[in-house]
């Protein structure tokens, strides 16, 4: 059988709670987990490559995994370049998610010698803003290592956190992205859990959101691309009445439980690095078994378990909202549910 299409697949780890700012969108637990060792994430490694095969094999499917790395600050594990090359020699494309506040130019030659295929920082706005969200002398030190990733040929991605705090500032976030030569300029809403749970106030409204998104979408900055991978966001684009051809079978968009794993840094499993729903924990429990298994990974494909906005939906198979904010304005509401609907979605 000859492979025509692939189908990303996301793995995220997260190689330590540990994080050099105290950033007010960050998740803290305050707790100290035992981390993995460089030889358990080596084994993991090793355990998905040979679960992809097998899925390629067996299924006929071409997949196209990477591994996004990130933290807490993932530059604080003294063993990370090391867990980097214990990757990579496996074959799987390496993505940073950083604060950038540690990168300086010999870390950057060496991602770059390690094959890196691309760096995101966190960015929130201009100085004042982002101090306010991740700390004093924090938005000198990530635009230095910006400047060092792109000294070194990396992509870099600035990302971008939509909030009330920084909607007003759109404009100057744009110009910043272009001054620093920056590849792309990316946006995720606000998820309010761990301590953004203290910001559920500083959500943006419906029309807020659509409206930003669409200003946004319609720039036109020479050498920049404007990204986000809010799956509601990717509906602006899409054809209005024309739902995906098996309108029960998730297709794309939110990639919980569809076409990803993040891993934390103790081994425990969750859907998305923002949905942290336990469903296993790879010390004890195979992978494939979770992903075969897991009673929320399946409510996660199934639209009749679906409420509110999300499971009336026709653009269910490709969005799904995201899982991560419906779930966390849903305890905000005193209500436990995962699967209801995305409390910002513009497209009704």
């Amino acid at each position: 059988m000859t492979l025509t299409q692939e189908f990303d697949f996301l793995f995220q780890w997260h190689l330590t709670e540990r994080c050099n700012l105290k950033c007010r969108h960050c998740y803290q637990s305050g707790m100290e987990r035992a981390e993995l060792t460089l030889a358990e994430i080596g084994e993991v490694s090793a355990e998905i490559a040979e679960m992809l095969a097998d899925w390629e094999s067996v299924y006929g499917v071409a997949l196209s995994p990477s591994f996004n790395i990130t933290g807490g600050e993932p530059f604080l594990r003294e063993d990370f370049f090391a867990i980097l090359a214990e990757m990579a020699g496996r074959g799987f494309p390496l993505f940073i998610l950083s604060n950038g506040t540690l990168i300086d130019g010999t870390a950057a030659e060496r991602l770059a010698r390690l094959g890196v295929k691309g760096v995101q920082i966190s960015i929130e706005g201009p100085e004042e803003v982002h101090e306010g969200i991740r700390g004093r002398g924090s938005f000198a030190a990530s635009l230095a290592g910006v400047r060092s990733l792109r000294d070194a040929g990396l992509p870099v991605t600035l990302n971008v956190t939509l909030s009330r705090l920084n909607a007003g500032q759109m404009p100057a976030i744009v110009d910043l992205a272009a001054s620093l030569g920056v590849w792309r300029l990316g946006f995720s809403r606000m998820v309010p859990s761990g301590q953004g749970a203290a910001m559920i106030g500083q959500m943006l409204a419906t029309a807020e959101v659509r409206e930003l998104y669409e200003w946004l979408f319609a720039l036109d900055v020479p050498g920049l691309e404007i990204v986000s991978g809010d799956p509601v966001a990717a509906q602006l684009n899409a054809a209005p009445g024309s739902p995906a051809a098996a309108p029960d079978i998730p297709c794309g968009g939110c990639a919980a439980g569809v076409s990803g794993l993040t891993i934390l840094a103790d081994g425990t499993v969750v859907p998305c690095r923002r949905l942290e729903i336990p469903i296993g924990n790879v010390r004890t429990d195979s992978l494939r078994e979770i992903w075969a298994g897991s009673d929320v990974l399946a409510g996660l494909r199934d639209k009749g378990r679906y409420r509110g906005n999300c499971g009336n939906c026709e653009r269910w198979a490709a969005c799904r909202g995201c899982r991560a904010i419906a779930y966390a304005y849903s305890r905000s509401q005193g209500k436990d549910d995962f699967l209801a609907g995305d409390p910002q979605c513009f497209i009704r």
